[in-house]
């Protein structure tokens, strides 16, 4: 048995807008209503997570699992500007209150991509004034709710259209919808998950700090990255240290004052001199159309732990898929990594996965199925896969067994 630190949180995610459904105030509802969307579907009810999340979280506990990563909805909490409503912070006091109820840990985004309408139509990240609209935020957040949260994450992949502008690949689509996706971000009042680049999320995100790190209570605070692995091929050397630089190393530098920073890991991209090229031949590949790549996970923790020198929290790793027999392998093979990294002096501090249950995939819809726990979209019935009860199995005995056979 491989041992993982005592206290490790073992977990699995959540995005607010994806599963709590009918959050009518955001951009991305909006967005889904226009005729026509580059979405594929609207969220619609998701998986109204925002009534069961007492179901969610306790069946979430009851398989072994400690630690939640879930989101707070700024266009909820904030439906117009300078409103902030005392109902919908209450709502999440709840749901805090029910993640200790059952001895879980909670671990909260501030904002995972869809913000409130009336930011949105102000230029949302782009206009000037929104760190501070967003630190306002954070400040009347963490007056009614810091004093019980021990783990924060102000943004959630701030560097997504960084990466998306270094290699044309966006982790938060299907390949099939990148097209779509890279069309809408180049018109900005349009654009999907339309944030500008290091300096005004680096911004929004120290300004937020501050206004959390002022009180009540005493949250560890870090932000969220997308990490793919980045590796050259065919002379590709060049560009992919550039993409690298671009995407992930210049946000990895603004961690460095944080307490942790959150790593978020699929897959990896393959540079050569022209760009990302795809997955080797017959590699198995994910409903997203991703290579099937565990070990990336490992790369990118190292990578992480190396350049922001504070410790890690693999916030977001997982495998969009309908057989769950390949979830289990992938997920044990990521494990498996961490642990090496562990084994070698890499403060790792959790796991979670994304994601708890399936979900509404932003542009993609409801067709990648990420979760541990599956769905159903008209009576919102849970069924848990076999995977879930295994990473709980892993989860009760902080340890892995590196030679079981799965299942």
């Amino acid at each position: 048995m491989t041992a993982f630190p005592d206290g490790f949180m073992w977990g699995a995610a959540t995005a607010g807008h994806q599963v709590e459904g009918g959050n009518v105030n955001s951009d991305m509802w909006e967005m889904e209503w226009q005729k026509p969307s580059i979405f594929t579907e609207p969220s619609g009810d998701a998986c109204d997570h925002y009534h069961r999340y007492g179901e969610d979280i306790a069946l979430l506990a009851e398989l072994g699992l400690n630690a939640y990563r879930f989101s707070l909805e700024w266009s909820r909490i904030e439906p117009e500007e300078g409103f902030f409503s005392r109902a919908e912070l209450d709502h999440y006091r709840r749901m805090l209150a029910a993640c200790f109820d059952h001895g879980v840990t909670p671990v909260v985004t501030y904002n995972h991509f869809s913000v409130p309408r009336w930011f949105w139509r102000e230029g949302s990240w782009n206009s000037a004034s929104a760190p501070d609209r967003f630190a306002r935020y954070a400040e009347q957040v963490t007056a009614h709710l810091g004093d019980v949260v021990p783990w924060v994450c102000t943004l959630n992949e701030p560097n997504l259209m960084a990466l998306l502008a270094a290699t044309s690949v966006a982790p938060a689509a299907a390949e099939e919808d990148v097209s779509a996706l890279a069309a809408a971000s180049e018109t900005p009042a349009r654009a999907v998950f339309a944030a500008p680049n290091l300096e005004p999320m680096a911004a929004a995100h120290r300004k937020a700090v501050a206004a959390i790190k002022s009180g009540p209570g005493d949250s560890k605070v870090g932000w969220t990255l997308a990490l793919p692995d980045f590796q050259s091929v065919d002379g590709g050397e060049e560009r992919c240290d550039a993409a690298r630089r671009q995407a992930e190393l210049d946000w990895l530098d603004v961690s460095r004052d944080d307490d942790f920073v959150g790593v978020q890991t699929y897959t990896r991209y393959r540079l050569g001199p022209d760009g990302v090229v795809g997955p080797p031949e017959n590699a198995a590949t994910t409903l997203t159309g991703w290579e099937v790549y565990p070990d990336a996970l490992e790369h990118t923790v190292r990578l992480a732990a190396e350049h922001a020198r504070v410790p890690v929290v693999v916030t977001e790793n997982g495998l969009a898929t309908s057989d769950d027999e390949a979830r289990l392998d992938y997920t044990r093979s990521a494990l498996e990594g961490v642990v090496r990294a562990v084994d070698d002096g890499v403060d790792v501090r959790g796991y979670l996965h994304w994601t708890l249950i399936d979900n509404f995939e932003w542009v993609s819809g409801f067709k990648m199925t990420f979760g541990l726990i599956a769905f159903d979209r008209t009576t919102f019935a849970r069924t848990v896969k076999p995977s879930a009860r295994w990473l709980g199995t892993i989860a009760r005995a902080n340890a892995l067994d590196a030679g079981s056979t799965p299942g």
